[in-house]
């Protein structure tokens, strides 16, 4: 996970649901071209995100259009950080494709903007997207990371995210090896035995 605000003013950032986001037709314009501007600035910095090089536009045009008709039929849920009129960070869940897995979701991306850190704007963010999944009836959500991302990773275990599995040297990233490690978020209650969550797509 990788966090970011704007420059230097203090506001308090809004934290907008797929719908809020549709309902603003300048914002809604230019979610994907500012999404975009976020995940390749982060990827350049070498953060961990999933992609080796930034990004191009339509990769992350099609994937911010591709989240939203997921949160608007109830697939999935995406949120958006904003200072003022600024895109300052973004994350979503999607659930799980096959039919015997829909009732369980994977947390796939939280970013914030590089110069937006510690302002907890990603402990924001992913908060709602965990409370978006309980409302949404998701029995359990999973995410994986690099295991080197030990920031998100500590936010992950405060929001009562726990380890499932790990798969040794399994990322290769500029010449070195990394763990790539699973996460799980039990919605269903403590009384009874946690089965094992689906596996990764």
């Amino acid at each position: 996970m990788n966090a970011t605000t704007s420059s230097g003013t203090d506001a308090a950032p809004e934290i907008l649901d797929a719908f809020q986001l549709a309902a603003d037709p300048e914002r809604a314009t230019d979610f994907a071209e500012a999404a975009h501007r976020i995940l390749a600035d982060l990827v350049s910095g070498g953060a961990p995100l999933g992609w080796t090089d930034p990004p191009g536009r339509g990769e992350v045009a099609e994937l911010t259009d591709r989240v939203l008709r997921a949160a608007h039929t109830g697939d999935g849920a995406l949120r958006a950080a904003y200072t003022g009129r600024r895109l300052v960070g973004l994350g979503y869940w999607l659930r799980y494709a096959r039919p015997t897995n829909r009732q369980h979701a994977d947390l796939e991306k939280i970013a914030v903007a590089a110069g937006s850190h510690g302002r907890g704007l990603g402990r924001s963010l992913t908060g709602a997207l965990v409370e978006d999944a309980r409302g949404a009836g998701i029995e359990v959500l999973t995410l994986d990371a690099r295991a080197d991302n030990t920031r998100a990773l500590t936010l992950y275990r405060s929001l009562g995210f726990r380890e499932y599995g790990r798969l040794p040297d399994f990322v290769a990233m500029g010449g070195r090896r990394y763990d790539k490690v699973f996460y799980m978020l039990d919605f269903r209650g403590s009384g009874r035995r946690e089965a094992e969550p689906p596996h990764p797509r």
